[in-house]
């Protein structure tokens, strides 16, 4: 083996592992990383411990569109275009950093992811087949996912008009004493 293809194969092994961390969903690591199934596997189980979970991936840009959601894939999908016009054509690399930032503002302010990698790079997937666009607050100015084809004359983002019912918590029931 060359030293050229050992460095290949380093860079491609720390490439899972930066996925695999991330949370990244095999099917997406197999599509990104020149590895075998059975080394991702591997690698897999040592990093987080158990088997990689199955079943379909997200597929609804619905999904997008309920307030809470709506608000992280915004802030995500900013973050995400401004990293792609500093990437020099790394749409990879770009996602990473987009995900990293996106997880350290959620934490940095106490709160909850929402977005997961696979809900990133899916959310990323549905705007490149034009599936869904920014559309800009007419009250704040943000720009917030929203469906493709919607009227984008007179859109109110999430923010600006949250749900009635948003951010409310389920009181406890009283309990008889």
């Amino acid at each position: 083996m060359t030293q050229k293809s050992v460095l290949q194969e380093a860079r491609e092994v720390q490439l899972a592992v930066t996925l695999i961390e991330l949370g990244a969903r095999l099917q997406f690591i197999e599509a990104e990383v020149a590895l075998s199934r059975e080394r991702l596997l591997r690698l897999y189980k040592e990093i987080r411990g158990t088997s990689p979970p199955k079943g379909l991936l997200p597929f609804s840009v619905d999904w997008y569109m309920t307030w809470m959601a709506n608000i992280h894939s915004s802030m995500f999908y900013n973050i995400y275009l401004h990293m792609l016009a500093h990437a020099d054509g790394d749409k990879l690399g770009a996602l990473i950093k987009a995900f990293r930032m996106y997880l350290e503002q959620v934490q940095a302010h106490g709160d909850t992811p929402v977005l997961d990698f696979t809900r990133a790079h899916t959310l990323v997937r549905f705007f490149a087949s034009d599936m869904l666009q920014l559309a800009s607050c007419t009250r704040c100015a943000g720009q917030f996912v929203s469906h493709a084809y919607d009227g984008k004359a007179d859109f109110v983002c999430v923010l600006c008009r949250p749900p009635s019912r948003a951010g409310k918590k389920k009181q406890p029931s009283p309990s008889a004493d």
